[in-house]
């Protein structure tokens, strides 16, 4: 018998397939309406509300910013009922709130829970990234080899062309190079507008995806969560801050970290085991978007376990 104060794992994780279908259902009415804080909102307030049914002592470590930017789900903030185990919490409820306002592909609500102490607290900065999935050796890819190397290391691990190569990358200008180099050595690029989280799960069923790489720059604490789910489904991920001016550098040591140039494994940034869930928004290639029927909404959540490997695709079907 496990104490109640242990991180069961397997008892919390349906509990946490509910808070994410929660703000996915709730941010559902806003799909296509052109308001991108109305969406969040929805799925924040929702998001909170299944928290505080958990019988955890949580606090969120990645979350919507800092207190004074986010009234609720920002860092720092204590969640749950109040008994339980102490957790550390990972969040996005809305990732893509672009996507659900414009009712484009890939916009999830994302969750992630782990023991106390064990994610990184990741401020609000970007991070460099390479993902890829499982099955290859340690360090088969860095962060240190430039873009169009690492294309040439994985294709060479996999038996394949350059060409067979195709890597995800989000649509930005400070990606304009990397792109242009990588194209130089054959492979396909696949652009996404948003939602990096997503970016790099694909990268761990590259059979379904046809993602083989995620790289470039996005938010740190998506970074955090990617490596969440990573650690669940397989695969490698670096990750390194990237700091712009002396404030993100305080916001850095504010979360406590002083080697501002360390480059981070997965599992440096989840040290032990967790577990995440994901409920579609809007259609997408890993999972569906809310479908509505006269009288009920459906969502489909990923929901994964680090400790067992499984990953469980579950349909959620509820009277509107």
């Amino acid at each position: 018998m496990s104490h109640p104060t242990d991180f069961n794992d397997r008892m919390l994780s349906l509990g946490l397939a509910r808070v994410s279908e929660a703000a996915a259902m709730a941010s559902a009415k806003l799909i296509g309406r052109g308001d991108e804080k109305a969406a969040d909102q929805a799925a924040v307030n929702a998001m909170r509300e299944q928290l505080n049914r958990l019988e955890i002592r949580g606090t969120v470590v990645i979350g919507e910013g800092e207190r004074d930017e986010a009234p609720m789900l920002y860092i720092g903030e204590e969640v749950g009922a109040g008994e339980g185990p102490e957790v550390d919490i990972a969040l996005d409820p809305l990732e893509g709130t672009t996507l659900t306002a414009k009712d484009m592909p890939n916009a999830l609500t994302v969750i992630a829970m782990a023991p106390r102490g064990s994610m990184l607290h990741a401020p609000d900065v970007y991070m460099d990234k390479l993902a890829i999935g499982p099955g290859f050796r340690t360090g088969v890819v860095t962060l240190d080899m430039p873009p169009a190397e690492r294309v040439s290391a994985l294709a060479a691990a996999k038996g394949c062309s350059t060409d067979d190569i195709t890597v995800c990358i989000l649509e930005r200008p400070r990606h304009e190079e990397m792109i242009a180099e990588l194209r130089t050595t054959g492979a396909a690029i696949r652009l996404i507008t948003d939602g990096d989280v997503a970016g790099v799960i694909h990268c761990a069923e590259a059979e379904l995806t046809g993602i083989d790489m995620y790289m470039g720059s996005g938010g740190a604490p998506e970074g955090v969560l990617a490596a969440a789910a990573l650690k669940c489904m397989g695969g490698q991920m670096y990750g390194k801050l990237v700091f712009r001016n002396d404030d993100e550098r305080a916001r850095a040591e504010k979360a406590g970290i002083s080697n501002l140039s360390r480059v981070y494994t997965r599992d440096d940034m989840v040290t032990r085991d967790v577990i995440f869930a994901a409920t579609g928004v809007t259609d997408g290639s890993i999972l569906p978007g809310i479908k509505r029927e006269p009288g009920f909404l459906t969502a489909e959540t990923l929901l994964m376990r680090s400790k067992t490997g499984s990953v469980r695709r579950m349909t959620y079907r509820n009277p509107a």
